[in-house]
């Protein structure tokens, strides 16, 4: 067995133990559901390349300390992990960053879902080649909540995971789906009985590493370049990102998170 590190900061950590082969790296801000601060995007980020370097690990296994996955980006830091100003005048969107670094590794990727996985939790395990998920775990995304735009990656997997109209619904209401029915939509591979998950996922992790390398990484490769993003979508999106930041509804919605309350959002279209 041997560690590759473990990353704390004062609101949370990003553990990683790589055993016979398994990389196992936890999300761990517990009190927070594993809510993603700056920092801890940042150490996934880096995680994630040294983790494509490391010969001793073949398979990435990614969870969520103690029973949820993730809450997605701290809301206390919301503004500094999606659009912190940069000496150039731009924004740096440190979760997806993180989302880039997990879904770029050429070994295969698990998410291992219980609990909570909403907001950014779901991309966070989407980006990852599958989502084996416990039947008690709940998935949510939930930008319209607070008013904010899901980061682009996100929502271009989501897009293709689920197709335009099942994505337009999850996005545009941010209900809240069980494990069962989020394998419906197609935002899960499997659901597994919450007394069995563990044996279970254990069991998966056990399968993969059986199984040809080449045929994973060249198969995850080709699948990977068949959805790349279109580049003449960069105008359109670059522009709604800015109005985001520049506009009152984000900072309503994230207030009244806060207080518990019901945003009143105020953007018109122009």
């Amino acid at each position: 067995m041997s560690t590759l590190g473990s990353t704390h900061v004062s609101h949370g950590a990003i553990h990683c133990r790589v055993t016979d082969g398994v990389a196992h790296v936890v999300i761990s801000n517990p009190s927070k559901r594993n809510a993603l601060t700056r920092h801890m995007c940042l150490e996934l980020k880096e995680l994630m390349h040294s983790l494509s370097k490391d010969p001793s690990s073949d398979l990435i296994a990614l969870s969520g300390d103690g029973t949820d996955f993730s809450a997605g980006a701290s809301i206390d830091q919301l503004p500094s992990i999606l659009f912190e100003p940069t000496p150039d005048g731009e924004y740096a969107d440190h979760f997806s960053a993180a989302d880039a670094a997990l879904a770029q590794v050429a070994k295969p990727t698990v998410a291992l879902v219980q609990g909570v996985c909403m907001g950014g939790g779901w991309q966070i395990a989407s980006a990852c080649d599958f989502i084996f998920a416990s039947s008690n775990a709940r998935f949510a995304v939930t930008p319209a909540k607070i008013g904010i735009l899901y980061p682009r990656s996100g929502v271009d997997r989501l897009v293709q995971q689920v197709g335009p109209a099942r994505a337009k619904y999850i996005l545009m209401t941010g209900k809240t789906f069980s494990a069962h029915q989020a394998q419906s939509l197609g935002l899960v591979a499997d659901v597994i009985s919450e007394d069995l998950f563990q044996t279970e996922a254990a069991a998966l992790l056990e399968v993969l590493l059986k199984r040809s390398r080449f045929t994973q990484i060249k198969t995850k490769e080709y699948i990977d370049a068949s959805s790349a993003q279109q580049a003449h979508l960069d105008p359109l999106w670059s522009r709604s990102w800015v109005e985001m930041i520049e506009g009152e509804d984000s900072e309503i919605g994230i207030r009244a998170f806060r207080q518990r309350k019901d945003p009143q959002f105020t953007w018109i279209p122009g």
